[in-house]
């Protein structure tokens, strides 16, 4: 067992590092910081991501993708700024589910300017009263000749407001137990349009989290993915690495953090001498470290278990669960350290408290992660009859 990254692996890193600082960096810090991003910026970054290979990472390379080992996949989107992660990755899960669950015909033709980022994609599954459910869908996809009409209402999807062309989780009748009989169909917005908005948020506001309505919105049949009642399994799939990836989300705030507050510790002055070096500033600087260290390790074994083929449901939704926890509590640690500082807008962290707050939404609740975890456990489920 390996705990130190290959020299590969770091210079993997660094050049998604200086892709940043050179390139993305700049776009964000020209736009007002609590305003989405403009159609064309959030482009132009997908498609400086895309040249990395990390929107079609999970895609083999035998079908124009990156095809990364989860692992490298996760190194690199650590990297990425906190809003920027959450674009990509709902651009990049879609072209994944898009590719597990098309055919030849349909990979040529839908996938190479998702890939490219020359069109932006999103997932469309949670409703307004669906969320950890998905066969509870009610958005309806309705046989009408050569089309599906689809009617319904979708909410909480990342890059919804700004997409192109959106993956849609829709039911087609019910099966015996009353659930969804759950079909994945595109929707590409210029020939089949439909209405989308903004939600105002507390973190992540340069970011794009929408919602989407379809009024009878006609779909070719030659766009519907996979078979009818398939659907769940692929969305499973992805979740898995989703979750460690949102973790080191998480973890990178909580390491800039950290580094501001060392920083923070070493200049200011009280009582004759610097504020780190009292026991209880100590403390709350080797908390936020602990949790930085063990919040970023168990979110790479969770990637590296996939990697591997281990059933990873478990120590997905564990890296998840844990690493968003502690690090919230290293973010709010660092803006203790910093006094009345910390509160201020002016310093930045308060940015970081109101992002991290937004990660425990996507891909699972803190409360269906733990309930994942139990049913890991103990092999018995907890919330389905």
């Amino acid at each position: 067992m390996d705990f130190q990254l290959t020299s590969e692996q770091r210079m993997i890193q660094e050049s998604v590092r200086r892709m940043v600082d050179r390139e993305i960096r700049p776009i964000l810090d020209a736009n007002d910081p609590d305003t989405p991003l403009p159609k064309h910026a959030m482009r132009q970054i997908l498609q400086l991501c895309a040249r990395q290979g990390l929107i079609a990472a999970r895609v083999p390379e035998s079908t124009g993708g990156a095809g990364l080992p989860l692992l490298v996949y996760g190194l690199m989107m650590e990297q990425l700024p906190p809003v920027v992660t959450l674009a990509v990755l709902g651009q990049e899960v879609t072209v994944a589910r898009i590719h597990f669950e098309s055919t030849a015909e349909q990979r040529e033709r839908l996938l190479p300017d998702l890939m490219a980022a020359h069109k932006i994609t999103c997932t469309g599954t949670t409703e307004p009263d669906v969320g950890s459910d998905p066969r509870s869908v009610k958005t309806r996809a309705e046989e009408d000749g050569q089309d599906y009409v689809i009617n319904g209402h979708k909410t909480w999807i990342t890059n919804a407001s700004i997409c192109d062309v959106i993956n849609v989780t829709a039911s087609v009748g019910k099966d015996a137990a009353g659930l969804s009989r759950m079909m994945r169909i595109v929707v590409d917005r210029e020939r089949s349009p439909f209405e989308a908005r903004e939600i105002p948020t507390l973190g992540l506001r340069q970011g794009h989290l929408g919602e989407v309505r379809f009024e009878n919105c006609r779909v070719p049949k030659a766009n519907q993915l996979g078979e009818i009642g398939d659907a769940a399994r692929v969305l499973t799939l992805t979740w898995l690495a989703n979750r460690p990836i949102l973790g080191l989300c998480a973890v990178h705030m909580a390491d800039a953090a950290l580094g501001v507050a060392l920083k923070y510790a070493t200049d200011r002055l009280q009582f004759g001498r610097p504020i780190g070096s009292t026991q209880l500033v100590q403390e709350m600087l080797a908390d936020i470290a602990t949790g930085v260290t063990t919040s970023r390790l168990l979110c790479y074994y969770a990637l590296s278990c996939i990697d591997k083929g281990d059933r990873a449901n478990q120590i997905s939704a564990m890296a998840k669960r844990y690493a968003i926890a502690t690090c919230q509590r290293a973010v709010s640690l660092a803006m203790e350290v910093h006094g009345a500082m910390g509160i201020s807008r002016e310093l930045g962290l308060e940015r970081y408290y109101r992002d991290i707050r937004m990660l425990p939404i996507p891909d699972g609740t803190n409360q269906i992660l733990t309930l994942i975890e139990g049913r890991e456990l103990t092999g018995m489920q907890a919330y389905r009859a």
